[in-house]
C-alpha cells in the first residue's frame, strides 16, 4: 500500500484549499502557464501559413526551434533551480514567455519569429522543473501524490480552457490573443515575484556543481525509470497524432480533447484517491503503463470508428490519472530530495526526445501499414513492454525511497 495519506473527499476547490497558500499558488500557476499556453500556441501555425504567407518548411522551422529550446534547455533549467532557487526560475521564465507572447504578436520576419519561438520555449524550460520541484518542496512527503493529482486536475484545466479562450480571441486576431497570453503571464509573475516562498539554491562549495551533475548523469535507476516512463509519453502524445489523424476533421479531433480533459478534470481525485487506498505506488505506475497499451487495443479492434478512438482517449486518459501523481512522486524519491528539479530536468529531457523518436516511428509505421491494426498492436506493444520494465524494476525493489540513491 502507498506510505503517503489517502486524498480527503471533497471537491477540487475543498480539497485545494486543505493545502499553504504557497501551493494552492503553483496550482494557480500551472492553471495560467497552460491556459496562456493553449489559447495561443495551437492557432500559430495557421497564423504564420494564412496570415504571414509563410511556406510550410519555415512553418516547422519557428514551430522546431520553441520545441527545441524547451527540449534542450530542460536539464539547464532544472540545474539552475537547484543552484539559484526555484524561485527565480519561476519568475524568469514567466517574465521570458511573457516577452515571447509579446514579440509573437508583432513579429513578421522569420528571423525575429525564430527569436520569439526560442523565448517562449526556454521560458517552459526554466520554469517547467523548478514549479515540480517547488511543488513536492512545498506539499512535503506525506502530500505529495494528493498534490500532484490536484496539480495535473489544474493543467488539465488549463488544456480544455485556453483553446475555447483562443478561438474566441483568434477570431477577432491573433495579435489580440497574443497580448492577452503576454498580460496573463506578465499578471502571474508579478504575483508569484510579490507571493512566491523562496526554496532551493543553498549555498555549496566550489565545485559542487560538477558533483551535482554526476550525481543526477549516474544515476542508472533513475535513467531505467526515466525510459520506461518515456512510453507513456509516446503513447499519451498519440491523442495529438494518431488518433487525430485516424478521426479526421475538426469535430471529431476536438472532442478527442474535450474527453481527455473531462476525464481528468472529474476522475483525477476519485482515481488517485482509490489508488492510495489499494495499491503502492509502485504497483499504481506499473497499471498505469499496462492501461495506456491496453487503451490501443481498441481501434485495433473496432477500427478507426469514433466511437473506438473516443474509447482509447478515454482509457488514455484515465491511465494518465493513474500514473501522472506517482511518476511525479517517484522522480523525488529517486532523487532522495537532492538536486531534485535537476532530475525534473532530466527526466523532461529524456521523455521529449522520447516522444519525437516515437512520433517519427508512428509516422513511419503509418505510412507503411496504413489503417490495419499493425499500429495500434505497435503502441500496445509499446506500453506492455514499458510496464514490464517497470514491473521489473519494482520486484528489485529500486523504486523504493529508502534505497533509491542505493546505485
Amino acid at each position: 500500500m502507498s506510505t503517503t495519506t489517502a486524498a480527503p473527499r471533497g471537491g477540487v476547490w475543498k480539497q485545494s484549499r486543505t493545502f499553504e497558500p504557497a501551493v494552492r499558488l503553483l496550482f494557480l500557476n500551472q492553471l495560467t502557464i497552460n491556459l496562456g499556453f493553449y489559447m495561443l500556441m495551437p492557432f500559430l501555425a495557421a497564423h504564420l501559413a494564412d496570415g504571414l504567407g509563410m511556406a510550410a518548411w519555415a512553418v516547422g522551422l519557428v514551430l522546431g526551434a520553441r520545441n527545441l529550446s524547451q527540449q534542450g534547455m530542460f536539464l539547464v533549467g532544472g540545474a539552475l533551480a537547484d543552484r539559484l532557487g526555484f524561485k527565480p526560475l519561476i519568475v524568469a521564465g514567466c517574465a521570458l514567455r511573457t516577452a515571447g507572447f509579446g514579440a509573437l504578436a508583432f513579429a513578421q520576419s522569420l528571423p525575429m519569429l525564430i527569436v520569439a519561438s526560442l523565448a517562449t520555449g526556454l521560458a517552459g524550460a526554466l520554469f517547467n522543473p523548478a514549479v515540480r520541484a517547488c511543488l513536492a518542496a512545498e506539499a512535503g512527503e506525506e502530500r505529495r501524490v494528493e498534490a500532484f493529482a490536484l496539480f495535473n486536475v489544474h493543467y488539465q484545466a488549463g488544456i480544455l480552457l485556453g483553446p475555447l479562450l483562443g478561438v474566441a480571441l483568434t477570431g477577432v486576431s491573433f495579435r489580440l490573443t497574443c497580448g492577452v497570453a503576454a498580460v496573463l503571464f506578465a499578471g502571474l509573475t508579478l504575483v508569484q515575484l510579490r507571493y512566491m516562498p523562496v526554496r532551493g539554491g543553498k549555498p555549496a562549495p566550489t565545485g559542487e556543481e560538477r558533483g551535482q551533475f554526476r550525481t543526477v548523469l549516474a544515476h542508472r535507476t533513475f535513467w531505467l525509470f526515466s525510459l520506461a516512463m518515456t512510453g507513456s509519453y509516446v503513447l499519451s502524445f498519440q491523442v495529438y497524432l494518431a488518433l487525430p489523424l485516424a478521426a479526421g476533421g475538426t469535430g471529431p479531433t476536438t472532442a478527442l480533447f474535450v474527453v481527455s480533459a473531462l476525464v481528468a478534470l472529474a476522475g483525477q481525485l476519485r482515481i488517485t484517491a482509490w489508488c492510495e487506498r489499494r495499491l503502492s505506488r509502485e504497483r499504481c505506475l506499473v497499471l498505469g503503463l499496462a492501461l495506456m497499451g491496453g487503451a490501443f487495443l481498441v481501434p485495433a479492434a473496432l477500427g478507426r470508428g469514433l466511437v473506438g478512438l473516443l474509447l482509447c482517449a478515454t482509457v488514455l486518459a484515465v491511465a494518465n490519472a493513474v500514473l501522472y501523481p506517482y511518476e511525479m512522486d517517484t522522480v523525488v524519491a529517486l532523487s532522495r530530495g537532492r538536486w531534485v528539479a535537476t532530475h525534473y530536468g532530466l527526466y523532461n529531457t529524456v521523455c521529449g526526445i522520447g516522444i519525437t523518436l516515437g512520433n517519427l516511428g508512428t509516422g513511419a509505421l503509418l505510412d507503411v501499414t496504413g489503417w490495419s491494426a499493425a499500429p495500434w498492436l505497435a503502441l500496445c506493444a509499446v506500453g506492455l513492454t514499458c510496464a514490464a520494465a517497470m514491473a521489473l524494476l519494482a520486484r528489485g525493489g529500486r523504486l523504493a525511497e529508502d534505497t533509491a540513491a542505493a546505485d
